[in-house]
């Protein structure tokens, strides 16, 4: 890491060792904490609600604090996962020193370092959800010699009491700036604490949703990362979470992440933009378009489509989002820029322009050579993604189309250049196969593909009849129709699960 980088780095840890993160060592941990007055040690992980845990240490010595990150320590899994039993349910937590970041909110000063799980032998937990990502990276890695970068768009809505000053126009909230995007402020300090926690940030902005109900007002925002390798991935969505609700707290406002809040209103997703690397260089793109392999990927993920609903959109609330002509997909197919696709290719600088030229004519200095900035986008998840298992299996489909013998082929197939939503498109509509329209179809979907998951036990097998099981649990067949203008009962579901994901 060059050394402007480092200064010019939000997270303490590296401007003050000045090293990047993934170089930290117990000793650089220790040496911070003695050197800048740190008090306390905080533990965190996701259970298996996707929600980050903590386990909090004062630090007492250094002896103390040498043992704790030398060693971890011991928690109850039967009480984070239902699926380890209680007659053998202890785990150790193991921090990852990379992790570590500086906790923005506690009055304590504080460090806070993600761990992982594993079992009494010292292995890793195979059910783990980050593990589970991580054995779909490291296969993927293994099998093409490529890399797999991610990242999320993290839609949610801030719901805050009516204000009657600078009112916003219903659906009409797209990259609206203060005062009528009235809680720009919440998205703007999320974004400077997730950038501290080693997070990369591409952007924020408001979103369409703004509307009023009653007393209430609903404004609709989205953050916005830059790819990383996978598992930095989930870890900046499930910090991110953490952080928003948290700011809510702050300023007495409800972060909800839930798919849908009300009919006939924009809901929200959870869009994972990815692209492939190979010796660090993004290949998404030939001369002129995206590449070969990037086609391939495609046709992986919308061969698994149905099945990945089952990771990524996981309460009965999805499937009330996953309707036509809310901009969220319902049909298996791709496009470029096309945003009733279920996978779009957005634009990437293919073309050779130079426009940075043509808007600053006094511009002198040559332009950096910036790498491909390429992505490829799945538009079907949201904010009940179980991100860890969602971004595994994505990370398994993609490497099944890499593989597949006739997936340039499938992706002509599959190619859709048109807003298939329209009225004189809609019979092409009806020539592709269809997302599940809800917990139990999509329950279903898994079933059938469940050999696919547990290959080479990236997935175990318990894990994949939790998921079924849960899933059919909502009993939600024909949701739609039975909710279909009864609002009051819509409420009663939103309510449900407006902070279960």
């Amino acid at each position: 890491m060059r050394e402007y980088e480092i200064n010019l780095n939000p997270n303490k840890l590296v401007k003050y060792l000045k090293k990047p993160a993934n170089e930290f060592t117990r000793h650089d941990i220790i040496r911070f904490i003695e050197e800048n007055g740190i008090e306390m040690v905080n533990f965190r992980y996701p259970g298996e609600d996707g929600k980050l845990k903590t386990l909090n240490f004062v630090i007492t010595s250094r002896d103390y604090l040498e043992s704790i990150l030398s060693t971890g320590e011991r928690v109850d899994g039967s009480s984070l996962f239902s699926y380890v039993e209680a007659a053998s349910s202890d785990l150790y937590v193991i921090p990852r020193f990379s992790s570590a970041f500086v906790n923005p909110f506690s009055e304590v000063p504080s460090v806070d370092i993600l761990c992982s799980y594993y079992t009494g032998e010292g292995k890793p937990l195979e059910s783990a959800p980050e593990y589970i990502l991580k054995k779909a990276h490291d296969e993927f890695k293994k099998a093409t010699a490529l890399t797999f970068k991610a990242m999320g768009e993290l839609e949610y809505y801030v719901i805050s009491k009516k204000d009657e000053l600078y009112p916003a126009q219903d659906q009409k909230g797209y990259h609206n700036s203060q005062p009528f995007a009235k809680w720009e402020n919440i998205r703007k300090e999320a974004m400077n604490m997730l950038a501290q926690t080693g997070c990369k940030i591409k952007y924020g902005h408001s979103e369409v949703g703004n509307f009023i109900k009653g007393d209430e007002y609903f404004e609709q925002h989205e953050i916005e990362f830059q790819p990383v390798d996978a598992e930095d991935a989930a870890d900046q969505l499930i910090k991110a979470k953490w952080i928003l609700r948290m700011l809510g707290q702050k300023y007495g406002v409800i972060i909800s992440f839930a798919p849908k809040i009300t009919v006939g209103n924009a809901g929200s997703g959870l869009h994972i933009h990815m692209q492939l690397e190979k010796n660090g260089v993004n290949i998404m793109t030939d001369e002129n378009s995206i590449s070969d392999p990037a086609r391939k990927m495609i046709v992986g993920l919308l061969e698994k489509a149905r099945s990945l609903t089952a990771f990524g959109n996981t309460v009965p609330l999805s499937y009330l989002r996953l309707v036509p002509h809310q901009e969220a997909p319902t049909n298996i197919c791709w496009g470029d820029s096309n945003r009733s696709a279920l996978v779009r290719v957005p634009l990437g600088w293919i073309s050779k322009t130079n426009m940075i030229m043509n808007a600053n004519p006094y511009e002198r200095y040559d332009v950096p050579y910036i790498p491909g900035k390429q992505t490829i986008e799945i538009r079907t998840p949201d904010g009940s993604a179980d991100i860890y298992h969602l971004l595994a299996g994505i990370i398994m489909a993609a490497q099944y189309g890499l593989e597949m013998e006739n997936a340039l082929q499938r992706s002509d197939e599959l190619y859709i250049d048109v807003n298939i939503f329209k009225d004189n498109n809609k019979k092409l509509s009806g020539t592709l196969d269809q997302l599940p329209v809800s917990c139990s179809e999509s329950a279903d979907a898994l079933e059938k593909d469940r050999s696919f998951y547990e290959k080479n036990n990236i997935f175990p097998k318990g894990t994949i009849d939790r998921f079924i099981n849960h899933l059919r649990s909502y009993n939600d067949d024909k949701l739609s129709e039975r909710l279909y203008g009864n609002e009051e009962e819509l409420m009663k579901l939103v309510d449900k699960y407006i902070h279960h994901m």
